[in-house]
């Protein structure tokens, strides 16, 4: 009888709902870009996926940029945005690689997305606080390592790439 009961317990502790099970996931993207067609290169992340503790749906992204493009990002700091992509923008994007993220480290990233956000002033800076080191910052929190070389800091695709080739524990190969 005993070993009925146990049997019993077993079955409907399976049967029962547990505890919510989350992933969520960054996505490192870079935008080729065309000055031509009045779109830069810009690299930025999405966060997408489920997040353990609460079972909300994430479903975001953000990048890093001047709040508008003139003649000024080329003379220092300008107004800064942080903005979000549209669907259909993303699809043409090249996504690079993934991390998987726990809920503490999405909070941190959303945490950090928004001091970039309401930093007072003017941060963004061509040569100094760009897209890139935007989404090298998400990357150093999750223990990458991130370096900025002069000759790619206005090219994301290829920033990218170095950035997955710092970190062979990605496995990612060169886009």
């Amino acid at each position: 009888m005993l070993g009925l009961l146990k049997r019993l317990v077993l079955v409907l502790a399976l049967a029962l709902p547990g505890p919510v099970l989350g992933e969520v996931r960054i996505h490192f993207h870079s935008f080729n870009g065309s000055v031509m067609f009045g779109r830069y290169p810009h690299t930025f992340i999405v966060l997408d996926g489920t997040l353990e503790e609460t079972g909300a749906v994430v479903n975001e992204n953000y990048g890093f940029s001047a709040r508008s493009v003139s003649p000024a990002v080329l003379r220092g700091p300008v107004e800064h945005i942080v903005f979000t992509e549209k669907p259909e923008q993303i699809r043409r994007t090249n996504r690079h690689f993934t991390l998987t993220l726990t809920d503490a480290q999405y909070r941190r990233i959303v945490a950090e997305v928004e001091a970039w956000r309401s930093a007072p002033g003017r941060h963004y800076d061509l040569d100094t606080r760009n897209c890139i080191h935007f989404v090298g910052r998400m990357a150093e929190l999750l223990g990458l390592k991130v370096d900025y070389p002069a000759d790619m800091l206005r090219r994301p695709k290829k920033w990218l790439n170095h950035i997955a080739a710092l970190n062979p524990r990605l496995g990612v190969r060169p886009l």
